[in-house]
């Protein structure tokens, strides 16, 4: 009887040890065929739909000063950063090719007047004569002639000085307008090249007080954007700090890069105004360019990652792949063959999320875990984390936002799977917010 006793005493225990262990097992294989997923709480935002570009900033209006002649600098009157006034002397040219032309074209000028007048005396005596009948019609008609030759080289004179006027006044370069000098590309001693076509630029004159960003928008985007839209730019020598302005001009011509290649991109330059340009801006410098294109405030919103697709009849896809992965490899090869007779058929795909629910066709998901199950959406505008829902989903529902490869791939309609809350609110940042807490309190320690 002692010994029946003992022999009960062990065999208790180790059978609640095996049964335990059996258990455990069963549970680690029961979670590692389970999907773990994350999601958040469908909430209502303001959704902003921006459109992001990289460019330069340049002056709105910017002058290159260049000389139509050739000949040698003699002198400089301002240097970079000078303001300068409209009219104000910039660059003088050495005159000695240009003087002389002027002189001798002004002399001749003064010899043709003398001349004009001496014809004009000369005809208005025979005038004279002729109204007496002392001299023949012949004669007044040749002094007439020789008159309106005279005449003729006055004016040719004058022309002549004009010209030389004109090349001698651009031996003196004069600001057009108002501006800051921003380069400055020749000293005194060089030569200053000119000519008609493609003189060499000896000094650039802008207005910075007036500034804007030159972007390149992508031709997918361009479609969106309107002349007046509100932008925000951030300049990188300027971090942390947003500057707002609004597009002043599209171009309505692309410019392609990369042309005939894989890597061919076609983009559009946009021109985006500085409303309040800040002290020590200067051409050249990168910025980046959010162009707000439209605005959707108080929508029912689901996050961009949440988006996937899945054939049209996802139930019956769901249904086979559950089949399959109950019988195993056998039924699994069938599934295959079955979805590649699928794929030969076009099935078509739409565009899904993945709502959280605690029953599946009357079977209850069981504590810790929930069951997925695909919701057709049809979206609109999208933000940089979430898209505008039209249809499909309601304020409030649960919605899968994670793995990647959960939601591309691996759930289906009514797939059972463990969550995890990982959004602002979720136990997840929670016990992230808590472990920061703790660490700062002990580097304060």
């Amino acid at each position: 009887m002692l010994k029946t006793l003992k022999k009960k005493k062990v065999w208790i225990p180790l059978s609640l040890l095996i049964v335990i262990v059996i258990g455990y097992f069963i549970k680690k294989r029961y979670e590692k065929d389970t999907i773990a997923v994350q999601f958040e709480t469908i909430e209502r935002r303001d959704i902003i739909h921006k459109v992001n570009a990289n460019g330069k900033i340049q002056p709105e209006e910017e002058v290159q000063i260049t000389s139509t002649i050739t000949g040698w600098i003699t002198e400089i009157t301002v240097k970079e950063g000078d303001a300068v006034q409209s009219g104000q002397h910039l660059i003088s040219i050495d005159e000695k090719q240009y003087r002389p032309r002027y002189n001798q074209a002004l002399s001749q000028v003064k010899s043709s007047e003398a001349n004009m007048r001496k014809v004009q005396s000369q005809m208005d005596r025979t005038k004279t004569l002729f109204s007496q009948n002392l001299i023949s019609k012949q004669e007044l008609e040749q002094l007439e002639a020789s008159y309106q030759i005279a005449l003729s080289q006055a004016e040719q004179a004058k022309a002549n000085l004009l010209s030389a006027e004109d090349e001698l006044s651009k031996t003196r370069l004069t600001a057009p307008k108002y501006g800051i000098v921003t380069s400055l590309t020749k000293e005194e001693g060089e030569m200053a090249v000119g000519g008609m076509f493609n003189p060499g630029v000896l000094m650039t004159i802008a207005d910075l007080s007036r500034m804007e960003v030159l972007v390149d928008v992508n031709e997918n985007d361009v479609v969106t954007i309107e002349v007046g839209d509100t932008t925000e730019i951030e300049i990188d020598a300027f971090p942390d700090t947003v500057f707002f302005g609004m597009v002043s001009e599209i171009a309505h011509t692309a410019q392609s890069l990369n042309l005939g290649s894989q890597e061919q991109v076609t983009n559009f330059k946009v021109k985006v105004k500085i409303l309040s340009p800040p002290p020590g801006v200067r051409p050249g410098m990168s910025s980046t360019v959010n162009i707000i294109t439209e605005k959707r405030p108080n929508a029912v919103a689901i996050p961009i990652q949440s988006l996937t697709a899945r054939p049209e009849d996802y139930e019956k896809v769901a249904k086979r792949k559950a089949k399959g992965k109950k019988w195993g490899n056998r039924e699994g090869k069938n599934r295959d063959e079955d979805e590649k007779r699928s794929f030969k058929k076009k099935t078509e795909m739409i565009e899904v999320v993945f709502i959280l629910a605690d029953e599946f066709e009357g079977e209850p998901a069981g504590k810790g875990r929930k069951y997925t199950l695909v919701q057709p959406v049809e979206v609109d505008v999208d933000s940089e984390t979430h898209y505008v829902v039209l249809s499909g989903v309601d304020e409030g529902q649960q919605i899968v936002t994670g793995s990647y490869r959960a939601i591309s791939r691996e759930l289906q309609h009514g797939t059972l799977v463990t969550v995890d809350d990982w959004s602002e609110k979720g136990r997840h940042n929670k016990q992230l917010e808590k472990s920061e807490d703790n660490d700062n309190n002990q580097e304060n320690d």
